[in-house]
């Protein structure tokens, strides 16, 4: 894309990858790599997925706290360490600080996920819930790293982070050395800028391609001006790319180096999610699936061009998230049908509705009636229908079935 930042800003090269692989050697997991036969197929091109959600600590975060936290000076150590994050990169934080014998402290937002809280806590950190949004949170992570002295330790903003997540990139080839595309999850930037410089220096015939959520995507109209901008209250369920604003480093190596960055939308996201977990028996979090949605919401960009990688970068997600999530992915993928019909107010009125239902196999998940709607007549009733289905034709199917039985559809 060749965008270039006026202003100089510290290098990451293959060397400050190579290194940070020796220092992760028996710390971090080289995690598998699986084929997915069903993009595969929807694309035309052996696709794969670099998991990452099989990390230690469920993410790629590790990697970059690690090195990050490994490259303190004695006196940095002891003066120990603060970090702000929703989740992945407090327990990367936690984790590599314990492994490392450094005190840490990790300020979370007051909504973060109880699981995700209590994880960190287990690695070892001290946490702090402080404001409603990581934005807050970072400032006030900040504000304690300069009233104590501890070691700010960004989630994305710092060449030797960008260093350690780049070793998923050194994965990538030798695992799949016939590769000829890498889509990776975007919100700072730390791990497509760390793949990119690992990747464009061995294989600069490699796309690297980075994808963020519609309703968080500051890269796009970062690239277009030249600098970082921000973007005003994102918003998407992808908590782990939910960023306003991108990283300095990382923003000048993604502009350099990748090859585009694409966006996805809510339902892409949440169709994404379901055929991992379907399909790859695989429990990734949304932005750990934003690779996958970019392959279902456009395959015939991927097809002919040689294998795929899409990496998978984290599986830290909320049960609770999960079964909503689940619920919407169902829905984008036609899976659910919700409608109203008005049926006559008489015994044995709901039972011939059923009956007909039963006739297309439509699985009835719940009902609920209407009878005091001014647009109602004396001798109508609404029905609510919530259908379990198997797929969008299954849906034509039923409203289909309905019209051709005298039941008029109202939505």
């Amino acid at each position: 894309m060749n965008y270039r930042v006026p202003v100089p800003v510290p290098q990451v090269i293959l060397d400050d990858v190579r290194g940070a692989q020796k220092m992760l050697s028996g710390v971090a997991r080289v995690t598998p790599m699986e084929n997915s036969r069903h993009l595969s197929a929807l694309t035309g091109s052996p696709v794969h997925f670099k998991c990452e959600n099989l990390q230690r600590t469920g993410s790629f975060k590790l990697r970059g706290a690690y090195v990050r936290i490994a490259g303190l000076r004695p006196e940095q150590r002891a003066a120990g360490v603060v970090a702000a994050s929703a989740g992945n990169h407090a327990q990367g934080v936690a984790l590599a600080s314990s492994l490392l014998g450094v005190r840490s402290t990790v300020f979370m937002p007051v909504g973060a996920p109880l699981p995700k809280v209590a994880a960190t806590q287990e690695y070892g950190a001290e946490v702090r819930m402080h404001g409603q949004v990581v934005d807050e949170t970072l400032a006030a992570a900040q504000e304690y790293a300069d009233r104590t002295g501890a070691v700010f330790i960004h989630p994305f903003d710092h060449r030797d982070i960008i260093a350690g997540q780049g070793t998923v990139g050194l994965e990538i080839l030798e695992q799949c050395p016939e590769v000829r595309t890498i889509l990776v999850g975007i919100g700072g930037g730390g791990l497509a800028a760390g793949i990119a410089v690992a990747v464009k220096a061995l294989r600069p015939d490699v796309k690297v391609i980075g994808v963020q959520a519609e309703g968080a995507a500051a890269y796009p109209p970062s690239l277009r001006v030249g600098h970082p901008v921000s973007i005003d209250n994102p918003v998407t369920m992808a908590d782990g790319i939910k960023v306003g604003r991108p990283g300095d480093i990382p923003f000048h190596i993604i502009g350099e180096l990748l090859d585009g960055v694409r966006t996805v939308s809510e339902d892409d996201l949440s169709s994404a999610l379901l055929l991992c977990l379907e399909r790859a028996k695989l429990v990734v979090e949304p932005a750990g699936c934003s690779p996958v949605a970019a392959l279902l919401s456009r395959p015939e960009l991927y097809g002919g061009g040689g294998p795929v990688v899409a990496v998978l970068s984290g599986g830290n997600i909320d049960p609770l998230l999960l079964q909503r999530i689940l619920r919407h992915g169902m829905a984008a993928a036609g899976r659910y049908l919700s409608l109203r019909l008005r049926v006559a107010d008489r015994p044995g009125a709901l039972a011939g509705l059923l009956a007909v239902l039963s006739t297309v196999d439509a699985n009835v998940l719940d009902v609920s009636h209407v009878r005091t709607d001014p647009r109602l007549g004396l001798t109508e009733v609404e029905v609510e229908l919530h259908l379990e289905t198997k797929g969008p034709e299954h849906c034509a199917e039923v409203a289909r079935t309905l019209h051709g039985a005298g039941y008029a559809v109202i939505s």
